[in-house]
């Protein structure tokens, strides 16, 4: 039976006169998101499952201001990022965990310039590092045990911010059989949904993106696919949808992989 999970917001921890070790940056996909949401139940099941004090901002959470920067409305991004500052100073926030690679990079690289200084983790780092430190373990004979899976880095994650091992030995940790994409690490092909295109139409030519990635999937034969970015899993599932490909490859995110495999 799953663990009743409660989500704890800063408000109501500052309202007890308690603090949180880490905050957990939802981001937009995150919380509206359908599938993205289950992405966030399941970073906060491990956070609970292992014991690390956090919290939300609820619903004083709002956009980094990411989409709109890369979009290049400068003024809107400033305004959301300086709103988000006051909030997360407010709380005397110092160390941030994200699932999004988008919000990371954002919040990472580019809100120290406007005052905001803040220790970033991605969600995969957390867990490569609960892996280390012995209080993640996947089960014996975990339902990934054999598995052939691949994993298909996000930009803003990889290229942009040279993460590259953290969600790979995650991964490793399964004993599952990791088959590296032609397309990989510092050489990774983007999903289709960077710079603001998740929102928008793509301009026309003779092939998507996320077709062009999906079809490296299917050549590397995995039956998993693992992600670390919500926009990524948006692209990637309706990459193997429009090829058919649903029955035999699956996509999921780093988080889940773990809840699945350690039976959190």
């Amino acid at each position: 039976m799953e663990k009743e999970l409660h989500v704890p917001t800063m408000a109501e921890l500052t309202a007890k006169g308690e603090t949180a070790d880490i905050l957990f940056w939802v981001g937009c996909a995150g919380s509206f998101d359908e599938r993205a949401q289950k992405i966030t139940r399941d970073i906060c099941r491990i956070l609970q499952h292992v014991g690390i004090k956090y919290a939300i901002l609820g619903t004083e959470e709002s956009c980094t201001g990411d989409p709109a920067k890369r979009a290049g409305n400068e003024f809107l991004f400033q305004m959301q990022a300086m709103m988000n500052i006051q909030v997360l100073d407010g709380y005397h926030v110092k160390k941030i965990v994200t699932a999004c690679p988008h919000c990371f990079n954002t919040l990472k690289n580019e809100y120290p310039a406007l005052g905001g200084n803040y220790e970033l983790i991605h969600h995969t780092q957390l867990i490569q590092g609960l892996i280390d430190e012995g209080k993640l373990k996947p089960a014996d004979g975990n339902i990934f045990q054999g598995k052939k899976i691949t994993y298909h880095d996000p930009c803003y994650l990889g290229r942009a911010n040279e993460v590259y091992e953290a969600p790979r030995k995650v991964l490793e940790s399964l004993d599952a059989q990791l088959i590296e994409l032609k397309r990989c690490k510092s050489n990774g092909l983007c999903c289709g949904a960077g710079g603001g295109q998740m929102f928008k139409e793509p301009e026309k030519g003779t092939k998507d993106v996320n077709i062009e990635r999906i079809e490296e999937v299917i050549d590397s034969q995995a039956t998993i696919v693992a992600a670390a970015c919500p926009f990524c899993m948006t692209m990637l599932k309706d990459g193997v949808k429009i090829k058919e490909k649903e029955s035999e490859i699956e996509v999921l995110d780093i988080a889940e992989i773990t809840v699945r495999a350690n039976n959190i």
